[in-house]
């Protein structure tokens, strides 16, 4: 059995360096999948503010806040943040944020069908993925750091 194992380790490192040199292309096609779902949300609302209002009135129960705040805080940050996301610029801070928008989507429905309920906990597993790993060396952020410390 350890002749196995050790016949074994080179290929195992070699997987696991293969697969860590495809995070940064992960985290960065996680942060613009979502990125993108939630921005283009983000602009059917600025399209047409009357029907947001409405919608955020008798629709999406959102607690604690006004109706009319909701619809102006759920819009903002569904296109500043994923814009945020998108370029890995606050990237951990983008994604907490989207995370908040992503829950409040969810409880404030009263009836959310199954499918959707599954694309919201796909697009909160993406967002804990950057919350937990940074937006990955393909960002902003890594950019920023790059340069901080050169």
């Amino acid at each position: 059995m350890a002749a196995l194992a050790h016949s074994l380790a080179p290929w195992f490192g070699r997987a696991v360096r293969g697969l860590e040199a495809l995070q940064p292309l992960a985290l960065l096609l996680a942060r613009l999948y979502v990125a993108q779902a939630f921005f283009l949300s983000g602009l059917t609302k600025l399209r047409d503010w009357d029907t947001t209002l409405a919608l955020f009135t008798d629709e999406y129960h959102v607690p604690l806040l006004p109706p009319a705040w909701a619809a102006v805080a759920g819009t903002a940050g569904e296109v500043v943040l994923p814009a945020l996301l998108g370029l890995g610029l606050g990237g951990r801070f983008a994604a907490l944020g989207l995370s908040v928008v992503n829950v409040v989507a969810v409880i404030s429905l009263a009836e959310i069908a199954p499918a959707a309920l599954q694309q919201h906990l796909l697009w909160g597993t993406l967002l804990l993925w950057v919350v937990l790993w940074g937006p990955g060396r393909w960002s902003a952020d890594a950019c920023w750091a790059a340069r901080l410390s050169s």
